[in-house]
């Protein structure tokens, strides 16, 4: 899932300054997971946003609502009631949200109340682990199920480095190495053939670097 952090207060404070009706937008998908998006978090933000200006003798009206996703159409239809109300939008929501809320309603000023970080998985309460890096050209198939663009800190394809010692990275000795994994896995599967071959230096173009990238399923799509 899509991992994001909340922004500082004072940097939202800063961004609401001139306005004096605004919108704490949540998303109960991916941000609400990992508690930085989620109803809570929205009544959080709104109670600082309020306290804040209280203090600096500014008041400043602030509505709350929580979307079930903020990256799909059909969910954001339920906003049209508070375009014509509020003069900004504080979104909880991940960069994807903000996105497709200020493409659907380019009227509305939408600000970020979150940075969004990576693509990770919750190994643990309270923890996450980036596990993907949305390459556009999965190799996972080659390497165990386990991706060393995203989880080595060198991005290696052919590995372990001559740095990895007793299975931790050389840049972050709190990480494991990754391709020490990798080997390790496919050797007890009996599968370490799918390394005799070199990778060359990857294409990163699936990965970007000429605009927004676009899927598109014809057998998905509806006609008009």
């Amino acid at each position: 899932m899509i991992i994001a952090e909340p922004k500082s207060m004072t940097e939202i404070m800063h961004n609401i300054e001139s306005y004096s009706k605004v919108l704490v937008l949540g998303c109960r998908g991916c941000v609400g997971i990992c508690s930085t998006g989620g109803d809570k978090e929205v009544e959080i933000v709104a109670e600082a946003i309020r306290l804040g200006r209280e203090r600096a003798d500014k008041p400043i009206e602030v509505l709350t609502a929580s979307l079930i996703r903020q990256c799909e159409p059909e969910y954001l239809q339920a906003l049209v009631k508070y375009v014509p109300e509020v003069e900004a939008v504080v979104s909880l929501g991940c960069g994807v949200g903000v996105n497709l809320i200020a493409d659907t309603y380019p009227q509305l000023t939408v600000l970020p109340g979150v940075n969004t970080t990576f693509f990770g998985a919750n190994v643990r309460p309270g923890v996450w682990v980036e596990m993907c890096r949305g390459c556009g050209d999965c190799i996972l198939d080659r390497t165990a199920g386990l991706c060393p663009i995203a989880r080595c800190a060198k991005n290696l394809l052919n590995g372990p480095c001559g740095g990895s010692n007793h299975g931790k990275c050389e840049l972050r000795p709190d990480l494991d190495c990754i391709w020490d994994k990798i080997v390790k896995r496919l050797k007890e599967r009996n599968e370490l053939d799918k390394l005799e071959t070199i990778w060359a230096p990857k294409d990163w173009r699936p990965a970007g670097g000429f605009g927004a990238r676009i899927m598109q399923r014809d057998d998905l799509q509806v006609e008009g």
